[in-house]
C-alpha cells in the first residue's frame, strides 16, 4: 500500500513516510492510494486487537510484520473499550485508557508506530495542537518515549482544568505551549510549521493531530469492532469537531465494515453540517461552548472526507446525517440521560446521544460513541445530575502537580523561535 496526499501534487510514499512526516509535501493529508475490501465476515468473533491488527495490515502491508505489529497493538491497546446499553442504544466506551478519553486509542498506537520505525538518531519533535483532550492523550503515550520530543499548542485559558493538568505538568520531553487564541489558531500554526520546509527539517516535526494518518488507521479499529458485534449494519453517532474520528468511521466503512450511516453531531460550531446542507464549504471562526473539544471552526480532516467521496457532497449526505446541538441541549441531555438511566454523559458523550434524535429508521441498530469520562468535566457535570463524580486517582494526582507551561503569541516566528 502507498499514501498519497488527498491534493494529488505529491509523489506517493510508504506508510512510514506518511507517518513521519505527518503532512505531504503540497500541505495535504496523506490517505491510503487505495481502500481494497477487507472480509470482515471472518473477523465477526474477533477481539479489538484482532480486528485491528487484520485492519492494519491490510493497510500497512509488510512494512511490519504481522507478528511484531500484533505485539505492538497489544501494548497500545491494553484497555477495555466496553460496550452498554443507554435505554436500547448502545454505547461504547473509549474513555477507559490512561487519559481517560478517546484520544488515548490513537495516540498510543501511533506513539509505539514512529518508535519502531524512528531509526534516525535525530530527536523527533512531535508538533501537536489540542482543544484538550489530544494534548492529554499525546503527551501520555509520548512520555519517556527515547528519541523524540512533544510541542503541545493549546489555546490559553480555553481547556479544561483536568484537561490542562495532565499535558502540562508531565515534563521531561514534554513541553505545553499556552498560545494566546483559539483551537484554530493553535492548528493553523501547526500548519503553517510543517509548511515552512526549512524549519520542519531543521526541528524533523511530525505531527500528532489528526492530520496525521498514523492517529486515524487506529480509530478505524472500533468502528469496525462494534459494527461486528451486531447482525445488521449499524448507525453511529460521532461527536464531531475536527473530525478525524468521523474520517476513521468513513476509513472503516469504505473498507466494508457493516455500517449503515453515521451521525455527524457537532456544536454551533456547524460548518460541516451546513456543508452538508448546502453544499458551500466555509470556514469560519470557532466559538466556545461547552463542548470544548469540538469547538473547531475550520475542520482539517474535511479535506480527507472530500477525497473520500470524491469531492460529491450528495454521495457524503447519503452517507452521513448532520446534527447541531447549543449549550442548552448539552445541559438538558446530560440530565435527561442521567435521570431516566442513571446514565452519566460528559457534554461531548451528551451530543453524541442526542445526535442519534436524527435519525429515525428504526430497521437499523444505533450507537453513540462516549468520548470522555465525565470526570474530565465534572464542574459542567455534577451541577446538572446533582450528584458527586468521583475523580479518578490519575487525574486527582495530575491536578496536585506543578504545572510547567510556556506562552506564545499566536504567530509562526514564535513558535519558530520556541521550536
Amino acid at each position: 500500500m502507498q499514501f498519497i496526499s488527498t491534493r494529488g501534487a505529491a509523489p506517493p510514499v510508504s506508510f512510514q513516510t506518511a507517518l513521519l512526516d505527518g503532512l505531504a509535501p503540497d500541505g495535504g493529508l496523506y490517505v491510503p492510494d487505495a481502500l481494497p475490501p477487507l472480509n470482515f465476515l471472518s473477523l465477526r468473533d474477533a477481539s479489538l486487537v484482532e480486528v485491528g491488527t487484520a485492519i492494519a495490515g491490510h493497510l500497512i502491508g509488510d512494512e511490519i510484520a504481522p507478528p511484531a505489529l500484533r505485539q505492538l497493538l497489544d501494548k497500545a491497546l491494553d484497555f477495555e473499550i466496553p460496550l452498554a446499553l443507554v435505554g436500547d442504544q448502545a454505547v461504547v466506551e473509549l474513555f477507559h485508557g490512561p487519559t481517560f478519553a478517546f484520544k488515548d486509542i490513537g495516540a498510543r498506537v501511533m506513539a509505539r508506530l514512529m518508535a519502531h520505525f524512528n531509526e534516525d538518531d535525530a530527536l523527533l519533535t512531535v508538533l501537536v495542537a489540542t482543544s484538550g483532550d489530544t494534548g492529554s492523550a499525546v503527551a501520555d503515550a509520548f512520555h519517556g518515549v527515547d528519541g523524540t520530543r512533544v510541542v503541545v499548542l493549546f489555546p490559553d485559558g480555553a481547556v479544561s482544568a483536568v484537561q490542562e493538568a495532565q499535558f502540562t505538568t508531565l515534563g521531561g520531553n514534554i513541553t505545553a505551549v499556552a498560545v494566546a487564541g483559539t483551537f484554530d489558531d493553535c492548528q493553523r500554526l501547526a500548519k503553517e510549521a510543517f509548511a515552512d520546509q526549512a524549519l520542519r527539517v531543521r526541528a524533523r516535526l511530525t505531527s500528532a493531530n489528526s492530520i496525521n494518518i498514523g492517529r486515524l488507521i487506529p480509530q478505524t479499529f472500533y468502528y469496525a469492532h462494534t459494527a461486528l458485534q451486531s447482525s445488521t449494519p449499524v448507525v453511529i453517532s460521532v461527536p464531531s469537531g475536527n473530525f478525524g474520528n468521523l474520517t476513521a468511521g468513513l476509513m472503516a466503512w469504505k473498507l466494508g465494515a457493516p455500517i449503515h450511516r453515521f451521525v455527524a453531531a457537532t456544536t454551533v460550531n456547524d460548518v460541516v453540517p451546513r456543508y452538508l446542507r448546502g453544499g458551500d464549504y466555509q470556514p469560519r471562526a470557532s466559538v466556545p461552548t461547552l463542548a470544548n473539544a469540538m469547538d473547531v471552526g475550520n475542520p482539517s480532516n474535511v479535506e480527507r472526507m472530500r477525497w473520500l467521496f470524491e469531492d460529491d457532497v450528495r454521495a457524503m449526505r447519503a452517507m452521513i446525517v448532520p446534527s447541531v446541538h447549543t449549550d442548552d441541549d448539552v445541559r438538558r441531555t446530560i440530565r435527561e440521560v442521567f435521570d431516566r438511566f442513571g446514565y452519566v454523559c460528559e457534554p461531548h458523550t451528551a451530543i453524541a446521544y442526542a445526535g442519534l434524535a436524527a435519525f429515525t429508521d428504526d430497521a437499523y441498530p444505533t450507537a453513540f460513541l462516549a468520548t470522555a469520562h465525565p470526570a474530565k468535566f465534572k464542574e459542567i457535570v455534577e451541577p446538572l445530575v446533582r450528584a458527586h463524580i468521583p475523580l479518578p486517582r490519575e487525574l486527582g494526582d495530575a491536578l496536585a502537580r506543578e504545572r510547567m507551561v510556556e506562552r506564545i503569541a499566536p504567530s509562526l516566528d514564535a513558535l519558530r523561535d520556541l521550536l
